[in-house]
This record gives structure tokens, C-alpha cells and sequence, in this order.
């Protein structure tokens, strides 16, 4: 069986297939999540989580018609996921040893300041 199709067809059909929605943002929100991880936690936590959800929207549109779209942009999508994963888990860490920090730290300034004989001021 021969190969029918003709440069042109595969031309005709790549300008028929448009870019996956958001898949750009969603690798940007992405890798930013990794970078500001240790911000507190918070942005790349709130960062993470944005591009995780359009991501889910993006690879449903992709699986629902995989020939509508680009290869490419499917694969920024799916690279922006894996690295707003990372990024999520790494400001949730973070987060985590921030909030137990403070809790240590305030209850030792908290015991420092009971033991201050205020009566002698």
C-alpha cells in the first residue's frame, strides 16, 4: 500500500491543527511554580495549583480530538504539568517547614517572655 499522502496535504493539514488553549501559560505557571517554590510557598503553591487545573482542561480538549491540535503544544502542555507538580510539591514542603518554624519559634519566644520577672520593671 502507498503512502498517498502529498507534501502538500501534510502542509494543508498543519495549518488546520491550532495550538492546544493555554498550553503556553500552563508551562510558564509552571516552571514559576519550580523558581518561586521558595517564596514562603505561597505563589509557587498558588501558581502550581492554576497550571495543574488548565492543564486538566487542556489535555481533555486534546484527548477529545488529538488531530485538531499540535503535537507540540501538547507536549509544552504536558511538560508545564510535570513541572507545576514538582513545583506544587516543593511549596507545600516548604510551606510546611515554614509553619512549623513559627510555631517553634513563637513558642519559644512565648516561653522567653513568661519568664521575664515583670515585677522587678
Amino acid at each position: 500500500m502507498e503512502n498517498t499522502t502529498t507534501p502538500a496535504n501534510q502542509q494543508v493539514n498543519q495549518s488546520v491543527q491550532q495550538q492546544l488553549p493555554n498550553a503556553t501559560a500552563i508551562l510558564v505557571l509552571g516552571i514559576l511554580s519550580i523558581v518561586t517554590c521558595w517564596c514562603i510557598g505561597i505563589p509557587g503553591l498558588v501558581m502550581g495549583i492554576i497550571a495543574i487545573v488548565l492543564s486538566r482542561k487542556s489535555k481533555l480538549l486534546y484527548i477529545e480530538n488529538p488531530m485538531q491540535y499540535t503535537e507540540g503544544s501538547y507536549k509544552n502542555m504536558n511538560a508545564g504539568r510535570v513541572c507545576a507538580i514538582i513545583g506544587t510539591v516543593l511549596s507545600s514542603i516548604y510551606l510546611t517547614f515554614v509553619i512549623i518554624k513559627w510555631v517553634i519559634l513563637g513558642a519559644a519566644i512565648g516561653t522567653m517572655f513568661t519568664e521575664i520577672p515583670w515585677d522587678s520593671f
